[in-house]
C-alpha cells in the first residue's frame, strides 16, 4: 500500500487525538466500572473497525484484511500480557483508583517504544530478505515454548523488575509511598521517583519483551510498516479498558496460551514459506483471508473450551469442598456421641 507523508502526519494526529480524549476522560483518578470498561472497548474496537473498512474503501482489500489479521493477532497477545499486568499491579500494590492512570501512561510509553521496533523492523526487511527466516523461526520456538510453559504445572506468582527498571529505580531512588498521581517528589532534598511512576516504567517496558513476539508475528501477516503501526494502535489504545473489563475472566482463559501457541506457529511457518518464496523456490504461500480465517477459527475454539474447562474445575472443587464439609460434619457428630456415651 502506497502511503504519503501526508497520510501518516493524518493518522498519527488522528491517535493523538484520541489518545488525548481517553486521557482527559480517565484524567481524574477514580475506580473503572464494567459498565465504563465495556463501553470504551466497545468504542475501541469499532473505531478499528472503522478504519479497517477505510482502508477497503479507499484504499484496497489487500491493506484491510492485512489490518484485520494484524489487529486480531496484536489484540489476542495482548490478552495475554494482562495476566503480567495483573501481576506487576499486585507486586506494587497498586491503589485501584490509580490503576486506569499507570495503564494510560504505561501504554502510550509501549506505544511509543514499539513505533521504534516498527521502524527498525521494516528497515531490516527492506534490506535484508532473509530476516524472514530468523522470524519465522522465532516464532516457532515461542510457540514450542509456550506449549511447555502451558503444560507445565509451576505457575509464575511474582513479577520480577528487569535490570533497567532497576538501575532506574537505583538511580533516581524510590519513596515509601504513593503520593496521589505525583510521579516525582522531594526527599531530603533529593528528588525522587513515586511508587507510580515505577509501575507506569514497569508496564511500558515490559512490553518491549511482549513486542519480542508481536512485532514478528505482524510482519508474518504484513510488511506494510504503516498496517502494521496501525494495528498495533488500535490494539494497545483499548488495553487499559480491557483490563478492568476481563480482569475477573483472566484465570478462566486456561487454553490460550495452547491458542496463541498455534497461531504463532501457523505465522512462523507462513513467514519461513513467505522467505523460501522470495528465495525462487515454489513453494504455496499463505493468502491473508486464510490467515486471518485460521487465526479467528483458533481464538474461537479456545475460548469456548476454556470456559467449558473452567466450569468443569469450578464443579469438581465445589464437590471436593462439600465432601470435606460433610466430612467434617460426621467427624464432629462422632465425637459428640462418644462424648455423651
Amino acid at each position: 500500500m502506497d502511503v504519503s507523508w501526508t497520510l501518516w502526519v493524518l493518522t498519527i494526529l488522528g491517535l493523538c487525538a484520541l489518545i488525548a480524549v481517553d486521557f482527559f476522560i480517565g484524567r481524574k483518578p477514580h475506580d473503572v466500572s464494567i459498565k465504563e470498561a465495556g463501553i470504551w472497548t466497545v468504542v475501541w474496537i469499532v473505531l478499528a473497525a472503522l478504519f479497517g473498512l477505510g482502508l477497503l474503501i479507499f484504499g484496497e482489500s489487500q491493506a484491510s484484511g492485512e489490518f484485520f489479521a494484524g489487529f486480531i493477532t496484536e489484540k489476542s497477545l495482548s490478552v495475554d500480557n494482562l495476566f503480567v499486568f495483573v501481576l506487576i499491579m499486585a507486586k506494587f500494590a497498586v491503589p485501584s483508583h490509580l490503576q486506569q492512570r499507570v495503564l494510560l501512561v504505561g501504554v502510550l510509553i509501549a506505544l511509543v517504544l514499539r513505533a521504534i521496533f516498527i521502524a527498525a523492523g521494516a528497515a531490516i526487511i527492506a534490506s535484508f530478505s532473509w530476516v524472514f527466516y530468523i522470524f519465522g523461526a522465532f516464532l516457532i520456538y515461542t510457540a514450542w515454548k509456550l506449549i511447555q510453559e502451558a503444560r507445565s504445572d509451576e505457575e509464575e506468582e511474582e513479577f520480577e523488575e528487569n535490570r533497567l527498571l532497576k538501575s532506574i529505580e537505583n538511580r533516581f531512588g524510590v519513596a515509601d509511598k504513593y503520593h496521589g498521581t505525583k510521579l516525582f517528589i522531594r526527599n531530603n532534598g533529593k528528588r525522587v521517583l513515586t511508587p507510580l511512576m515505577v509501575v507506569m516504567l514497569a508496564i511500558g517496558t515490559t512490553d518491549v519483551l511482549f513486542a519480542l513476539d508481536s512485532i514478528p508475528a505482524i510482519f508474518g501477516l504484513t510488511q506494510d510498516p504503516y498496517i502494521v503501526f496501525t494495528a498495533n494502535a488500535f490494539a494497545l489504545m483499548g488495553l487499559r479498558q480491557l483490563y478492568f473489563l476481563i480482569g475477573g475472566l483472566l484465570r478462566k482463559l486456561v487454553h490460550l496460551s495452547y491458542g496463541l501457541s498455534a497461531i504463532l506457529g501457523f505465522i512462523g511457518v507462513k513467514l519461513v514459506l513467505h522467505a523460501l518464496h522470495e528465495s525462487g523456490v515454489h513453494v504455496p504461500e499463505i493468502s491473508i483471508p486464510f490467515s486471518l480465517a485460521v487465526i479467528c477459527g483458533v481464538l474461537i475454539v479456545t475460548t469456548i473450551t476454556s470456559l467449558i474447562a473452567s466450569k468443569k474445575k469450578a464443579e469438581r472443587e465445589a464437590v471436593e469442598m462439600a465432601a470435606k464439609a460433610g466430612n467434617a460434619e460426621n467427624a464432629g457428630n462422632a465425637e459428640k456421641d462418644s462424648v455423651e456415651a
